[in-house]
């Protein structure tokens, strides 16, 4: 297998879903363009279009100059570390621990995301991941009906959110507690739906639409100092 730009080889592949798509969402996490990330690994912009667009099978050195550009590991970039929960970073040296204000913690949660639901479910507590989106002041995440997370509906909860970068162990988590309840008005329904970026993906069935008041918004960031600096608040840590 023979390298697009060096001509070098490579004993793996890695598929468009895999490699180029990390690399391009890191790039646009971090803010920058790909004229500035090539710059920053020594490639061509051309180059690294096609990383991001096709089946690019880069040599290692490349590999290591791309991930030092995006602040990030080879492991990271061409999915070593997907099946292994986030948190594995050694702590850093000097960590800084920030309080986010409520502004910077709505800044974080965006328009969507994936977070973590905290409901009780027959007197036991229990926590479940959903794909939430925001409107205006509403939190809201789609459910089936009989499903563990529908049982927010009615009680007072509390939905986490968080961003772990393993490579340089910093993070951030927002906590957002408030009464949740069933979205029944259409006109509200359709709101949510136009305000929302990503389905369920756990798959169809998930037309039910839980809705949160947030009463409280709280969040934490850790900082380690002499990273690279993102232009875009959800990921300047």
């Amino acid at each position: 297998m023979t390298n697009h730009e060096t001509g070098s080889g490579s004993e793996t592949a890695w598929t468009r879903s895999d490699l180029g798509r990390r690399v391009t969402f890191r790039r646009q996490e971090l803010g920058l363009t790909r004229e500035e990330v090539a710059t920053r690994a020594a490639a061509s912009p051309g180059y690294l279009q096609y990383v991001e667009e096709s089946a690019a099978e880069p040599d290692v050195g490349f590999l290591l100059r791309l991930a030092g550009a995006l602040d990030t590991t080879v492991s990271e970039l061409v999915g070593g570390t997907m099946a292994l929960p986030a948190g594995f970073g050694k702590a850093a040296a000097h960590p800084e621990v920030l309080v986010l204000s409520p502004a910077e913690c709505r800044e974080r949660l965006s328009s969507h995301g994936v977070g973590r639901i905290a409901v009780t479910v027959e007197d036991a507590p229990a926590i479940f991941p959903v794909n939430y989106t925001v409107a205006d002041d509403l939190i809201a995440y789609r459910t089936a009906p009989e499903a563990g997370p529908a049982a927010a509906a009615g009680q007072e909860v509390a939905l986490e959110v968080d961003h772990i970068d393993d490579a340089f162990s910093q993070g951030w988590s927002v906590l957002v507690v408030g009464r949740a309840h069933v979205v029944t008005n259409s006109y509200e329904s359709r709101r949510l739906e136009e305000h929302a970026h990503t389905a369920p993906w756990v798959g169809d069935g998930r037309h039910q639409w839980i809705a949160i008041h947030p009463t409280r918004i709280t969040g934490r960031r850790i900082r380690v100092m002499g990273t690279h600096a993102s232009s875009k608040a959800t990921s300047s840590w």
